[in-house]
């Protein structure tokens, strides 16, 4: 049902081939952004050819390749409380160990479990999956779940930067993820979509 509800479109970015999201209610027209890490040009005339209107982003995580345009379209951007310190410190955004300190100057609205981020008429669960970084978060809705750098098709997030858990890790995706339906398609942070149930045999 949910498929019929929503428009999901993709534009890959960056260096790291980030996952930048465009999801839009198709009743209202409604949009928002998540992650647009990188080539704020390409994204903004990908959104403006399909004469979509975002009315916010929401960042999966703090790290520089989901947050690094966040500032350029002048919304308002939600991440989770334990990663708000990224958009001021290189370091916790990582961007200080590939040579290219990245500080952005915003105020977020910070989220937490459990709360809600409204598109339109379509209403997205956030759900913290930390072990990637300390506030990474999943936004799910109906049979979709937007998974970040947490679960991916045939892989998981790296836990090897500073803030990463591997047992936090590991615990989100199978506490959190892994007791949704197995129809559950994932969308990840990085390459292709993948369902729940794909993913288990890998675990």
């Amino acid at each position: 049902m949910l498929f019929m509800e929503i428009a999901i479109e993709k534009v890959v970015v960056g260096d790291f081939q980030t996952n930048c999201y465009i999801v839009t209610c198709k009743k209202t027209g409604e949009s928002f952004v998540i992650d647009p890490g990188d080539e704020y040009g390409r994204i903004k005339s990908f959104i403006r050819g399909r004469e979509k209107q975002p009315y916010f982003i929401v960042n999966t995580h703090g790290h520089a390749d989901h947050i690094k345009d966040d500032g350029e379209f002048r919304l308002p951007v939600y991440i989770h409380r334990q990663d708000a310190d990224c958009f001021r410190n290189p370091e916790k955004n990582l961007s200080a160990f590939f040579g290219t300190p990245l500080v952005l100057d915003i105020k977020p609205v910070l989220l937490e479990d459990g709360d809600t981020v409204k598109v339109g008429e379509v209403v997205f669960e956030v759900m913290h999956t930390p072990g990637h970084s300390p506030g990474s978060i999943s936004l799910r809705s109906g049979g979709i779940v937007f998974t970040g750098d947490t679960l991916f098709n045939c892989g998981y997030g790296r836990t090897d930067f500073p803030g990463g858990d591997e047992e936090k890790l590991f615990d989100s995706i199978r506490t959190r993820l892994f007791v949704l339906p197995e129809e559950t398609v994932i969308y990840p942070g990085h390459g292709p979509s993948s369902t729940i149930g794909a993913e288990k045999q890998y675990f």
